[in-house]
């Protein structure tokens, strides 16, 4: 009986592991990887690639009975994204008009608008030069039918410089980052302006900058057509 005890006691403490020992209910553990998450710029990375470059492009100059009224238009593509004024007169009825004006075109994207009440003046005289520029932006997309698959040209007006001899002002014309073309906008009406604009012209197209020299006795015409063209530059970015 005595030896009976620690036999017992054996059998007892040999036990107590196995009633500690939870068999698991699952044969299996198994962990499913969570997806990856999408890119939040994924959707959004294509769609500027695309985009046309803006073209600029200054209307003529309509001269009226209260002042020169211009108008310069930007162009995205085919559609007409701005319109600012080059010239305008210096008048309360004008400066009323002029936003409603530009308000009615970006609605028509054409120059069929109506006349301002009060400005039939200057609403004629920007329309004129409206229509001036929308008709040049489609001379230039007619020359350049592949202007999408390469650099569009942009055509820049340069600001008015008002000489002695009469308001100068040249619009430029890029080709990327090159002047491929010089006109005249406003010129005293002078023999010595005539015959000094194809030289400055010239020179322009040579130096590729306004660092050109005065025409011998069209001082005034070269210092207003210079300081006209660095603005078309400074515009540019030149």
């Amino acid at each position: 009986m005595k030896r009976a005890l620690p036999v017992l006691v054996l059998s007892v403490a040999g036990l107590v592991p196995l009633w500690r020992y939870e068999p698991s209910t699952d044969t299996t553990s198994t962990t499913q990887a969570a997806p990856p998450a999408a890119s939040p710029s994924a959707s959004s990375s294509s769609g500027s690639s695309s985009g046309s470059s803006a073209q600029v492009v200054a209307g003529s100059t309509v001269k009226t009975e209260k002042g020169p009224v211009q108008v310069e238009v930007t162009f995205e593509g085919d559609r007409i994204s701005a319109v600012r004024m080059l010239q305008q007169p210096n008048h309360p009825q004008t400066v009323a008009a002029v936003p409603k004006l530009v308000e009615e075109t970006l609605e028509a994207q054409s120059a069929d608008i109506d006349t301002v009440s009060g400005a039939t003046v200057t609403s004629d005289g920007y329309k004129e030069s409206l229509q001036a520029a929308l008709d040049a932006n489609d001379t230039t997309a007619a020359a350049s039918p592949s202007a999408s698959a390469s650099a569009t040209s942009q055509v820049i007006a340069g600001s008015t410089v008002d000489t002695q001899k009469g308001p100068v002002q040249v619009e430029v014309t890029f080709e990327g980052d090159r002047i491929s073309a010089v006109r005249m906008l406003q010129q005293p009406n002078h023999p010595q302006t005539v015959a000094a604009v194809p030289k400055l012209v010239e020179e322009t197209l040579e130096a590729q900058s306004a660092d050109i020299d005065t025409v011998s006795g069209a001082t005034v015409t070269s210092d207003g057509y210079k300081e006209s063209l660095q603005a078309a530059l400074d515009a540019k970015g030149a």
